[in-house]
C-alpha cells in the first residue's frame, strides 16, 4: 500500500489517533463533514483495522489547533487520501498496542490479538483491558514503521454499508452553527459592496447607528459593519443600510453577451497536454464548442459562521472546507499569527466547492476584531448569498476532430476558455476573501493562476479525454478580465469538458453509423472503462432503456474523472412529449475499493441530482458587474418532484486502491441528457442550461 504524502508532514500514530482511558479511540482528522458521510468511512476504516467496535470510535470536528492539516475537504480525497493515512495509522497503533500488551502479559506477541476493544489471548482465553496498555505506548512512533494494513479479505468493515454517524446530531440537536449559542452572544453582517472595484461614496453611519435594537457601528474603508442582539433589528438595519448607501461601481458591457466575450479573449493560451501531433488537414475535420454558464453553488441555508476574539486568540466556528486555509487567510487579513487564530469546523449547509463560507467567517472575525469580547454570529442573507460567493465560472470549450475514412478519431484539439477555477483562501498568495478586498489595507485578490493539470486541473479537468486518440492536444486560456468572482464548484471544468467531449462522441458515432456504446468502446482499451460501459448497457437493455418511442429517447455519458479517479458512465431517459422531462436514469460506477457502497451510491445519486439541475435550469443572470440574483425566483433549482428513479451499480473491487467518487458523475450525467436531446431533434445544444427555449432554437437552426 502506497503511503499518502500527508503523512511525510504528519509521520506520527499521534498525529491521528488518541486513545481515552476508557478505551475509546478519538480520529483526528482535518477532513469535514460536509454532507457526504466521508466520517463515517474514517470510523470505518479505524475500527477495522483497530479491531475496535464501531462504537469505540469517536471522530473529532477538524480543529486547527488539534487535527493534522490536511487542507481542504475536496477533489474526492477525504477516503483516497485522508482515509488511507488513518487506514496506516490505525494498523500501526494496533501493532504498537500488542506490542505492549506481550510486554506486559509476558506472552509472545503471536498469542494475542485485539477483540471488542480488549486484548484478547487466544491461547490462554483471558481478556486484558485496552486502558492498561495505553500508557506504556510510545505513540510518537512512526507509523511507517508499525503499519501492517490488512489484506482486502481480511477485511470484514469495510465493504458494508452503514448509517452516517453524523445524522442522529444533525436531526435531533442543534448541531449547526445557525444555531450555537454563546453568553452574550450578538448578531452581526457586514453591508456588502455591489462588485469588486465598488467605493462607497455614502452612507449616514449615525443615522445606521440609531436604527431600533443597532448595538454598534464600524467602518473600515467601503466596508460597514452593524452589531445587534435581535435577529429582526439587524436585518431591518441593513435593509436601510442597503437603500441608502451610495456606490460607485465599475462598467462592464459585455454581460449580454458573455459567450462571444469568453470565446474572442485575447489572454495568452497555455498548452496543458501533447501527445502526438495533431494536424488538421488530415482527414475529415469536424468541430464542435459548448458553452457553460456561470453557476450558483444554491446552498439551501446561506452562509454562516460565529467568532469571539478574547484573550490575545481570535476563535472561529465555521462550515467552510478548509479549517486550515482559512485560518491562514484570517490571520493575513487581521495581522494576527497563525497560532492566535482557531478556526474549529461546525456543520453548516452541505456545499461543494468553494462558497460563502469562509467569506461569512472573515466577516465575523472582522467583527470580532472590532468588538473584541463579544461572540458574533453573522449569518448571510438569500440575496448576500447568491450576490457575493463565488461562483462556478463560465465556460467556452472548443473541439477539433480529425476522422478517418471509417470515422475513426485521427486527432483531437480541444481548447478550454474559462474564467478561474481557483480562487479558494489562501491560493496564489492571496486570502480570496471578498470583505478583505475592500477594507482601508485592501487584500485584492491576486491573479489566479488556475489548478495545474497535474493536481486534477482546474479549467482544463477532464478536457484530456481518456478515449485511444493518437494525435491529442489541450490547451486553455485562463480569462481574468471579468468583474465576476469564481472558484472551485463540484467537478471544477469537467462538467463543462466532459459535456463537450462526450456530445462529440455522440455526434461522430451518428456520422459513422455506428451506436455511442460501440463507437466508445472502439477508441477505448482501457479495461476498467470497458467494463463500466458495457455493465451500463446491460443494465440499460434489462431495464427496457433502449425501447424509445416518438416522445423518448435516450442518451450515454462517460468519464473517468479527473482521469486518475473513479470511472462513471450515465444513461438517461427523457420524455419530449410536452416539455423534456428526464424519466429515468441508471449510472455504473468503479471507484476501487469502496468502503461504505451506501455512501457511494448516495453521493452518485446527489452527484446526478446536482448535474440535472444544473444542466437543464440553472444559469446567472448580470447586471454589468453586478450578480442580478436576489431570490430563488432569479435562480431555480431542481424541484423534489422533478427528481427521477435513479439506479446506481457499483462494481465491486475491494482489492484496488479507493478511488474518488463524489464529483464522478456530473459530467457524465449532463453528458447524457444533451445526448438524449441529440437522438431527439437531431442535433446539439451547444449553450447550457437545457432548457426549452435552448432545445427548440437548436432544433430551428440545426
Amino acid at each position: 500500500m502506497k503511503a499518502p504524502p500527508i503523512l511525510e508532514s504528519f509521520p506520527k500514530v499521534c498525529d491521528w489517533l488518541t486513545f481515552t482511558n476508557t478505551g475509546e479511540v478519538l480520529v483526528l482528522t482535518g477532513r469535514v463533514e460536509l454532507g457526504q458521510g466521508n466520517l463515517t468511512g474514517l470510523v470505518q476504516i479505524t475500527a477495522e483495522e483497530l479491531d475496535f467496535p464501531l462504537d469505540r470510535v469517536v471522530v473529532k470536528e477538524a480543529r486547527t489547533d488539534e487535527s493534522p492539516n490536511e487542507g481542504f475537504t475536496s477533489g474526492s480525497l477525504s477516503i483516497s487520501q485522508g482515509g488511507m493515512a488513518l487506514r496506516l495509522a490505525a494498523s500501526a497503533a494496533r501493532n504498537l498496542l500488542l506490542e505492549a500488551a506481550a510486554k506486559t502479559l509476558q506472552c509472545p506477541q503471536d498469542q494475542i490479538t485485539i477483540k471488542d476493544a480488549r486484548i484478547f489471548n487466544f491461547h490462554t482465553g483471558e481478556f486484558a483491558e485496552i486502558h492498561s496498555v495505553i500508557p506504556i505506548v510510545d505513540w510518537k512512533s512512526s507509523i511507517l514503521n508499525y503499519a501492517k494494513p490488512k489484506s482486502s479479505k481480511d477485511r470484514s468493515v469495510a465493504g458494508n454499508s452503514l448509517p452516517r454517524i453524523d445524522l442522529p446530531s444533525r436531526i435531533g440537536t442543534s448541531s449547526f452553527v445557525h444555531d450555537m449559542q454563546i453568553d452574550g452572544i450578538m448578531y452581526g453582517r457586514i453591508l456588502h459592496p455591489p462588485c469588486y472595484g465598488s467605493k462607497l461614496i455614502s452612507l449616514d453611519i449615525e443615522g445606521l447607528r440609531k436604527r431600533k435594537g443597532v448595538k454598534d457601528v464600524m467602518r473600515d474603508g467601503d466596508i460597514v459593519g452593524v452589531i445587534s442582539a435581535s435577529f429582526h433589528h439587524l436585518d431591518l438595519a441593513l435593509t436601510w443600510a442597503a437603500r441608502e448607501a451610495v456606490w460607485e461601481t465599475p462598467e462592464f458591457k459585455e454581460d449580454r453577451n458573455l459567450t462571444r466575450f469568453i470565446k474572442n479573449s485575447e489572454e495568452p493560451i497555455t498548452e496543458v497536454f501533447e501527445r502526438g501531433a495533431f494536424d488538421n488537414t488530415i482527414g475529415t475535420r469536424v468541430t464542435h464548442e459548448i458553452y457553460k454558464p456561470f453557476l450558483c453553488h444554491g446552498s439551501i441555508g446561506p452562509s454562516a459562521a460565529v467568532a469571539l476574539y478574547q484573550n490575545e486568540v481570535l476563535k472561529v466556528w465555521s462550515h467552510a472546507q478548509g479549517p486550515f486555509p482559512l485560518r491562514d487567510a484570517i490571520a493575513q487579513v487581521l495581522g494576527l499569527h497563525n497560532h492566535n487564530v482557531i478556526v474549529q469546523h461546525k456543520p453548516g449547509a452541505g456545499c461543494y466547492g468553494h462558497n460563502g463560507a469562509d467569506d461569512a467567517a472573515m466577516d465575523a472575525s472582522l467583527l470580532a476584531n472590532y468588538f473584541k469580547g463579544v461572540p458574533i454570529k453573522v449569518v448571510w442573507s438569500r440575496a448576500d448569498e447568491f450576490k457575493n460567493s463565488p461562483m462556478g465560472p463560465a465556460m467556452v470549450t472548443q473541439l477539433s476532430a480529425t476522422l478517418s475514412d471509417d470515422g475513426s478519431i485521427l486527432g483531437l484539439d480541444v481548447l478550454v476558455n474559462s474564467a478561474s477555477h481557483g480562487n479558494r483562501p489562501g491560493r496564489n498568495g492571496s486570502p480570496n476573501l471578498r470583505t478583505a478586498a475592500f477594507l482601508q489595507k485592501p487584500f485584492l485578490p491576486s491573479r489566479s493562476n488556475d489548478i495545474p493539470l497535474e493536481n486534477g486541473g482546474g479549467a482544463d479537468r477532464n478536457a484530456v479525454p481518456l478515449y485511444d486518440i493518437k494525435n491529442l492536444r489541450v490547451r486553455k486560456r485562463i480569462i481574468h478580465k471579468m468583474p465576476y468572482r469564481t472558484s472551485s464548484m463540484r467537478s471544477l471544468g469537467a462538467f463543462g469538458n466532459v459535456y463537450a467531449i462526450e456530445t462529440l462522441m455522440d455526434a461522430l458515432a451518428s456520422s459513422a453509423d455506428q451506436d455511442p456504446f460501440t463507437y466508445r468502446l472502439r477508441h477505448l482499451s482501457d479495461e476498467r472503462a470497458r467494463a463500466v460501459l458495457e455493465q451500463a448497457r446491460e443494465l440499460a437493455e434489462s431495464s427496457g432503456f433502449f425501447h424509445e418511442t416518438p416522445h423518448t429517447s435516450w442518451g450515454l455519458g462517460f468519464a473517468k474523472y479527473k482521469n486518475i479517479a473513479a470511472y462513471c458512465a450515465v444513461i438517461v431517459k427523457i420524455d419530449f412529449a410536452e416539455e423534456m422531462k428526464i424519466l429515468e436514469v441508471i449510472s455504473t460506477l468503479d471507484a476501487g475499493e469502496v468502503i461504505n457502497p451506501d455512501a457511494v451510491i448516495n453521493q452518485t445519486e446527489g452527484g446526478i441530482i446536482q448535474a440535472m439541475s444544473w444542466g437543464t435550469l440553472e444559469a446567472v443572470k448580470f447586471d454589468g458587474c453586478q450578480v442580478a440574483v436576489d431570490s430563488w425566483l432569479d435562480y431555480p433549482i431542481a424541484k423534489f418532484s422533478e427528481i427521477p428513479k435513479i439506479k446506481v451499480k457499483l462494481i465491486p473491487r475491494p482489492e484496488l486502491p479507493p478511488m474518488g467518487c463524489a464529483e464522478a458523475a456530473q459530467g457524465p450525467t449532463v453528458a447524457a441528457i444533451g445526448n438524449a436531446v441529440f437522438r431527439s431533434i437531431g442535433t446539439h445544444v451547444k449553450e447550457l442550461p437545457l432548457t426549452r427555449d435552448a432545445i427548440f432554437n437548436a432544433a430551428l437552426t440545426s
